[in-house]
């Protein structure tokens, strides 16, 4: 095989193992991101059954001191009672008896019910703060694993980029040109094999001339299709 042929699809080989990295880092990274999503997520359910909790604790306040003043309001009619002189003032008072003892009963259905959401909603927040702390604590595990495998990571894509290096430095520039040309729109398609007489860059057809040019190796040959740099891997020219 050429030699600068070879050296393009070595390059070839080494650009797709560090485009690899980066959905590795990125997959690692998500174990931490998601579960700071997870522990966001909470804190905003905490804050708004936190905000639910206040409201529902000022209306049942609300309630408690409206059902004083129907209370000073049924005491105070008790002591009027004594002072009626007229039949009219006695349907008068006891209307207003009835009104005041209708809504006693509805502020005190009301207390009893906003007692129970309250209580409910205490139960949930409870869980939640607890489940909340759990995953901050769990937060520094994950992270410590994160940063181990993106070390990892960084130390095998260093001895990757060192190997590029070197391959580069070795390299005829004009031929190193002409690949990197191809690879900004090919990316890691940029040199492809020929498998059944077909571009596996395009997967098109070529003819017996390029497919003969191919598997003699000699020169440095593209799909006269997509542009793709083409060879034959070894053992396969049969």
């Amino acid at each position: 095989m050429n030699k600068h042929l070879k050296q393009l699809i070595d390059l070839s080989e080494v650009d797709k193992e560090i485009d690899a990295f980066e959905p590795q880092i990125d997959e690692v990274n998500y174990q931490y991101e998601a579960a700071l999503v997870t522990k966001e997520n909470i804190d905003g359910e905490i804050s708004s059954l936190e905000e639910e909790m206040k409201n529902e604790e000022l209306k049942k306040h609300k309630n408690e001191l409206h059902l004083a003043e129907l209370s000073a309001k049924l005491e105070e009619n008790k002591k009027r009672s004594a002072e009626i002189k007229t039949e009219r003032e006695m349907k008068s008072l006891q209307l207003e008896e009835e009104i005041a003892k209708e809504q006693v009963t509805f502020a005190n259905e009301e207390i009893v019910r906003l007692d129970k959401l309250i209580s409910t909603k205490k139960e949930k927040l409870e869980e939640l703060v607890q489940k909340r702390d759990d995953l901050q604590e769990n937060l520094s595990t994950i992270k410590a694993d994160v940063d181990e495998k993106l070390t990892d990571i960084e130390k095998a894509r260093h001895e990757v980029f060192a190997r590029k290096e070197k391959l580069v430095g070795g390299m005829n520039q004009k031929g190193l040109a002409f690949y990197q040309k191809i690879r900004r729109w090919a990316k890691n398609t940029t040199a492809v094999e020929v498998k059944e007489q077909a571009c596996m860059g395009c997967f098109m057809h070529v003819n017996d001339k390029v497919y003969a040019d191919v598997i003699k190796g000699e020169e440095i040959v593209t799909c006269p299709h997509c542009g793709r740099i083409l060879y034959i891997a070894e053992g396969e020219e049969a």
